[in-house]
């Protein structure tokens, strides 16, 4: 099976709020699960337990992710459903990671990412500590990666992700107006570079002076987008086919032209 379908929860995420935030994502769960069909796969924003509140995140940040895993995992076990977790702060002996985790259908921990390039327009840096490993892991057995937010700016991030075999890849984000001319000529920019499918959820909202657009989109390996959305919460579902990103690498072969000796 080379077929999936993505459901992306583009939710408003209240700062420095984790209680308000918990349940709203397990509303939004619940509500997307009872599409027909059901989805395959769900994906979460950016930071969606706490949002950006960085001068309280270490209160606030979920200790070792326990309460984010407890409630993916047994919400993948019980309606069979493969979460890509957004990310969220994790609190990891003292340290605030952005950590990204992928749950199962069993409700098994699948994977975990933290975000490796800190933004430094919203001092990340000073209160985050990055990730030192790539986000590589499978889904229903097919080939996945995922980045976060900043991530995208670095294309060769994505690009090591492709060469490892990935075919989707996951971008949960907080990415901000003005910059939307950016977030979708980059995420375009990674499909069409890495002939992939690239899945990206972003906010909404407003969050202090800062206000976040969502158009959260799924692009297929040709650049062309399935969906996008407006600047509304709102859930967002779409099918994507693996056996496209096959059929555009044989037609176009880059990987196979790759000179890495030269550059």
């Amino acid at each position: 099976m080379s077929s999936l379908h993505i459901a992306l929860l583009q939710m408003d995420v209240k700062a420095g709020e984790p209680e308000a935030n918990f349940a709203k994502l397990e509303q939004m769960l619940l509500q997307a699960v009872q599409a027909d069909p059901k989805p395959d796969v769900l994906i979460c924003p950016e930071m969606w337990n706490t949002g950006f509140d960085l001068e309280e995140i270490q209160q606030q940040a979920d200790p070792e992710g326990k309460r984010t895993r407890e409630l993916i995992s047994g919400f993948c076990a019980e309606h069979s459903v493969n979460v890509v977790a957004g990310s969220i702060a994790n609190n990891v002996n003292g340290e605030v990671r952005n950590t990204l985790y992928v749950f199962d259908r069993n409700g098994k921990l699948a994977a975990e990412y933290d975000k490796i390039h800190l933004f430094r327009l919203m001092d990340e840096e000073k209160y985050l500590t990055g990730g030192e490993k790539i986000g590589r892991f499978e889904i229903d057995g097919l080939p996945a990666g995922a980045v976060i937010c900043y991530d995208i700016r670095f294309p060769e991030l994505s690009r090591r992700l492709a060469l490892d075999g990935a075919k989707m890849m996951f971008v949960p984000a907080q990415w901000p107006h003005p910059r939307l001319n950016h977030w979708r000529t980059l995420l375009t920019a990674r499909a069409i570079e890495n002939q992939m499918v690239v899945i990206s959820c972003n906010r909404v909202g407003q969050s202090g002076d800062t206000s976040f657009f969502g158009h959260s989109m799924v692009i297929d390996p040709w650049g062309e987008i399935i969906v996008e959305g407006g600047e509304e919460e709102t859930i967002l579902t779409a099918q994507i086919d693996l056996g496209e990103v096959d059929r555009v690498r044989s037609k176009i072969p880059v990987f196979q032209d790759r000179r890495p000796h030269l550059y």
